[in-house]
């Protein structure tokens, strides 16, 4: 939301813009400092200014307010670009460049982040790039990964096989942290017969900031890129807390597992691939599918099926909210369970049973999936009676996927496939996302 036309008319009779040093009187009030950008929420009759210690301050217009330009700003920030030139002998490693925080940076003149709109403005931060690979950028968006639609995943897998076409060894996708493990997750059932590695990184802290991940995971992504002999959608990201190493998780076994921590991203049910270390050695952790003799080039299966829910099970909660998801022509519901796969089923209290919600919903077509809330382990349909109660409607139960895999799973099957046949596929394992065993390691680790 803009500042107000009240506080644009008194800004615009003494020239004042964003950055400008001004000084605001209002009453026996004064304060000096510098206009800042307004945000998108908020008050739109309130000032915002940065004042001589740092902090913003909202000063709410008001009559008798009078605005007074001291000097003028230096404008909007501008960020240095480099340009890549091809090396002979090194490997051709694609990037494709999405946007999020790994291509953003805070002006601390006005405290605003900008997103840097050249992939060049990245690339001029890690000089040490060129001499890994020759890399080509491929530019598709500048947008948060929350703002992400299943259009995007199609439009970015479809980069992905036209890299590959065009003699990629290997593909770095750069995007926001928050939705990049279900973008991982549906990257790794839309993308078959890979020839080489798409490693998706990006950064929990912006690049210009002392303690900025971007460098280092950006680093490591690229020598997986060009140099591992891994053929899988993956995620690489810090491994701990200190520049020491990223980890490159399989994507349909990734999950962000902190808000702000640089080793956000931590494999579920299974171990990271590699280890690159901060001398950028690679170390192999797991088994994992490896290049080699193909048949066919790496092709891009897009279809997917938005209309598919994520439904968290908990107390108190009202299941006839399915049959609003079945009136809406959802063909796909994902439940998050509690525990090996619960959800209410015997319950004294009629209005919180599932079971003729969930009956009624498959007999209408919609495909149900079980996954757990615990995430680590997996559900299982025989153990108690009420698990056999809801097995029996014909719920498929997802073994160890987590909730976001299984939704992506979904997805992409209806996309694909006719209901009958996703349903079958949705517990068999198509790329990495159900193993057989889970290992005790795997949860204390």
């Amino acid at each position: 939301m803009p500042y107000s036309e009240k506080i644009l008319r008194a800004l615009g009779k003494e020239n004042i813009e964003v950055g400008d040093k001004l000084e605001l009187v209002s009453g026996d009030f004064k304060l000096v400092g510098e206009l800042m950008p307004k945000t998108e929420v908020g008050d739109p009759d309130t000032f915002v200014i940065k004042i001589d210690n740092g902090y913003n301050v909202g000063i709410r217009h008001a009559a008798a307010s009078k605005v007074k330009l001291i000097s003028k700003g230096t404008g909007a920030p501008k960020f240095e670009s480099a340009t890549m030139k091809s090396k002979p002998g090194l490997p051709k490693v694609a990037m494709i460049y999405t946007g999020g925080t790994i291509g953003s940076k805070i002006d601390y003149k006005t405290g605003g982040v900008y997103m840097l709109i050249k992939p060049g403005e990245l690339l001029n931060e890690v000089p040490e790039l060129a001499e890994m690979a020759n890399l080509e950028i491929r530019h598709l968006f500048s947008i948060a990964s929350e703002d992400i639609s299943y259009m995007e995943w199609q439009t970015m897998a479809k980069e992905v096989e036209s890299a590959f076409a065009d003699g990629a060894r290997g593909v770095v996708i750069t995007m926001g942290t928050d939705a990049m493990h279900y973008t991982a997750a549906v990257l790794s059932f839309m993308l078959k017969n890979l020839s080489g590695p798409v490693v998706i990184t990006g950064a929990q802290r912006s690049s210009d900031r002392g303690s900025s991940d971007a460098f280092f995971n950006l680093a490591c992504a690229v020598k997986i890129a060009a140099e591992s002999d891994i053929a899988e959608i993956g995620v690489c990201m810090h491994a701990s807390s200190s520049d020491d190493r990223c980890a490159f998780t399989r994507g349909t076994k990734v999950r962000k597992m902190h808000t702000s921590r640089r080793d956000a991203f931590r494999p579920v049910n299974d171990r990271p691939i590699a280890y690159v270390d901060n001398k950028l050695q690679i170390r192999y952790n797991n088994d994992h599918s490896k290049i080699g003799p193909r048949k066919g080039k790496t092709e891009a299966v897009t279809g997917f099926e938005p209309k598919v829910a994520l439904i968290k099970s908990h107390p108190n909660f009202d299941p006839s909210i399915l049959d609003a998801y079945v009136e809406k022509g959802f063909r796909g519901i994902i439940i998050e369970g509690t525990g090996l796969g619960h959800v209410p089923a015997s319950t004294t209290h009629k209005e919180y049973l599932w079971l003729d919600h969930i009956k009624k919903a498959i007999q209408e077509g919609v495909v149900v999936g079980m996954t757990s809330q615990c995430l680590y382990g997996r559900v299982h349909p025989d153990v108690y009676r009420n698990l056999r109660l809801v097995s029996n409607l014909g719920v498929v139960y997802c073994e160890d996927m987590t909730p976001e895999t299984a939704y992506a799973k979904l997805g992409w099957l209806l996309g694909n496939y006719k209901p009958e046949e996703a349903k079958e596929l949705l517990s068999k394992n198509i790329a990495g996302e159900i193993k057989e065993r889970t290992e005790a390691d795997e949860f204390l680790n």
